[in-house]
């Protein structure tokens, strides 16, 4: 070879090695590692989901949806780049040769998702640079104009009208920690009373929403609006309802002006279940259904996810039945049923778990449920845990097969209660729809602190069902209410002429559980008659057939200005608020957070979770004001 020949060959090599070192930075903003790493398998790739085919995945939810007023149309959103309001307190991201090894059942699950441009799946926000270059910026990223503010008639001293700090870019939270996945719900809107006065929804004590929003704003982003469930915020904090005097539980219900709207008013309906103490309760079956893939690694996912089920060991009872089965690539029976006593053999059986390998989600759960169901009886409580970030990568068994066994798990006695950990490949739509098909709930653990509040308070104090398919019905008096709408509640939407159909799945209730919803509603100006009527239609927890309640919202339960309701109402009402705010609904553009945020320091009353919520609507609105400035 000659010297001349060998100069030209290096020269042809060392230019394309230049090529394909710079052609990623000028081709994506984000290794190409990350994007492979966020992609899903190829049948569980996110997809929308609307009313009309909804049926092939999930007959029982389809029917939930089929309420034309609300529009509710879901659709998976995967949120891909970071967020441009992270700043210097978010860390770069890792060089590719940084990014863990996962592994994939096929090619398929490397391609990357595909962008649907009508229905836009996959939400991934330009960078500054691209915005710089690409002159003004997109529509979906631009502030709509808003009135300056306002006086407040219902609470003197708060403003009717947003401030510029706290204007909300629909944009700006959608746009952080990539490869999280959440279904996006379109709001409810206003129903006028004379067409259609009933409103039915499903009974949810779901909470996972609000620690994740929790989570990203503690870290400094926005969530994005597609993470934001207005009802789970709600339902996050306890309230002091009275239980009931007898039967599964009671109706309050409380109404008073809108710090926001002069001409509008709020409802609020709070359900009380009754108390069951931890001695009086059934003897119960625990199956911990672990993660225990490669994706599971980090100290906020298997680490804190043992030190929960250990929590939650040392507060069940004697009669008490725990066991233990993994799932990375393959399953493993690492824990028999065991007395809940016997703490050094549990122990010695989560201290043994490491992470590593891919994510069979589907075989672990068939393995799970075939413990659970063995125990499963009228005088058992029978329950699978499954704690996991909601990835799954492989496996043979399909999400719809997974939810439809689910399913029917659930006529044999057992329940499925969800719990999320870790960011980066959190599938939130997953866990919602495990839980919502097991007939349990989904929570997401970010911290020792919230597990001891998941494991100690809401899963082992509250393991009893008291009442299941519970549906809630309100029907306005046209003569007394305009229009109305729910606030929240879109995915737990159930038509009217199914109220009283008991084939038709709705929400369950544990022992001392509390469920709220509000309502928005426009008052006809001199009616003196009854508001609504509240109906709430429950099963036993072994039963077949339903029976029905109802609560009349009389005149008298109407307060004559903010001040005068109750803190409870006034805390519940700045949560929905800031919610609906947060995930960007247009009838809460003019609202404001500095209402909400003065709301709830008037209610936080010595309560540490309340507290802490006002720390984070601060937050909210320094980040969301940012967000305006810097665009």
């Amino acid at each position: 070879m000659s010297q001349s020949f060998l100069k030209r060959r290096l020269t042809q090599w060392g230019s394309a090695l230049l090529v394909a070192c710079t052609l990623p930075a000028c081709t994506s903003s984000k290794p190409t590692a990350e994007g492979i790493a966020a992609a899903p398998q190829a049948d569980l790739k996110p997809r929308a989901v609307h009313r009309d085919d909804a049926a092939q995945d999930d007959a029982k939810k389809d029917e939930r949806r089929q309420k034309a007023p609300t529009g509710a149309v879901a659709q998976t959103t995967t949120v891909k780049p970071e967020s441009p309001n992270a700043g210097a307190a978010t860390p770069p991201p890792p060089p590719r040769m940084a990014e863990p090894e996962r592994e994939y059942e096929d090619s398929s699950a490397v391609e990357a998702a595909p962008m649907d441009e009508e229905n836009a799946m996959v939400v991934a926000a330009p960078s500054p640079a691209t915005l710089a270059g690409a002159g003004a910026a997109p529509k979906s990223m631009e502030f709509a104009k808003r009135a300056a503010p306002g006086p407040n008639k219902s609470m003197p001293g708060l403003p009717m009208r947003m401030p510029a700090q706290d204007r909300l870019a629909p944009a700006e939270a959608d746009a952080s920690h990539q490869g999280n996945t959440f279904e996006n719900w379109k709001p409810n809107v206003f129903t006028e009373t004379a067409k259609d006065p009933l409103s039915t929804f499903a009974a949810d004590v779901d909470t996972a929403s609000y620690t994740v929003a929790r989570r990203y704003l503690q870290q400094g982003n926005l969530p994005p609006t597609s993470a934001v469930r207005v009802e789970e915020f709600v339902n996050y904090f306890k309230y002091r309802y009275a239980p009931p005097e007898k039967g599964a539980f009671t109706v309050h219900l409380e109404a008073a002006p809108s710090p926001f709207d002069a001409k509008h008013h709020f409802v609020r309906v709070g359900v009380q279940g009754k108390v069951v103490s931890r001695s009086q309760r059934k003897a119960a079956h625990l199956v911990f259904l672990i993660d225990t893939s490669g994706s599971m690694a980090s100290q906020d996912k298997l680490p804190l996810a043992k030190e929960a089920i250990k929590i939650a060991v040392k507060n069940l009872n004697e009669n008490d039945t725990v066991a233990i089965v993994t799932y990375a690539g393959s399953t493993r029976d690492v824990l028999s049923p065991t007395p809940a006593t016997d703490v050094k053999r549990i122990h010695a059986a989560l201290d043994g778990l490491e992470s590593g390998g891919g994510t069979a989600m589907g075989s672990g759960m068939e393995m799970a449920y075939k413990h659970a169901v063995k125990k499963a009886s009228g005088q058992v409580i029978s329950r699978v845990i499954v704690l996991t970030d909601g990835d799954a990568n492989i496996g043979s068994v399909s999400p719809d097969a997974m939810l439809e066994s689910i399913h029917k798990y659930v006529a044999e006695g057992v329940t499925l209660t969800t719990v999320g950990f870790g960011m980066g490949n959190y599938r939130d739509d997953m866990m919602e729809k495990l839980a919502d098909k097991g007939n349990g709930n989904s929570f997401y653990v970010d911290s020792y602190k919230e597990a001891k509040k998941v494991f100690e308070t809401q899963l082992t104090g509250t393991l009893e069902v008291i009442a299941k398919d519970v549906k809630l019905q309100v029907e306005f008096n046209p003569a007394s209410v305009s229009r109305y709408r729910l606030v929240g509640y879109e995915n737990r939407d159930v038509a009217d002429k199914d109220f009283r159909n008991d084939k038709v799945d709705a929400g369950e209730i544990g022992a001392g559980h509390n469920v709220t919803a509000l309502y928005e509603v426009e008052l006809v100006k001199g009616a003196t008659e009854s508001l609504a009527t509240v109906r709430v239609r429950a099963k036993a927890p072994n039963g077949t057939e339903a029976s029905e309640q109802a609560f009349p919202l009389e005149r008298s339960l109407l307060r004559g200005s903010l001040e005068a309701a109750s803190p409870d109402f006034r805390f519940a009402l700045a949560v929905a608020a800031t919610a609906d705010v947060l995930r960007g609904n247009p009838a809460a553009e003019g609202w404001s957070l500095a209402t909400a945020q003065k709301l709830a320091e008037g209610a936080v009353g010595g309560d540490a979770d309340r507290a802490e919520f006002v720390r984070l609507v601060t937050q909210a609105r320094a980040l969301s004001g940012a967000s305006a400035r810097g665009r």
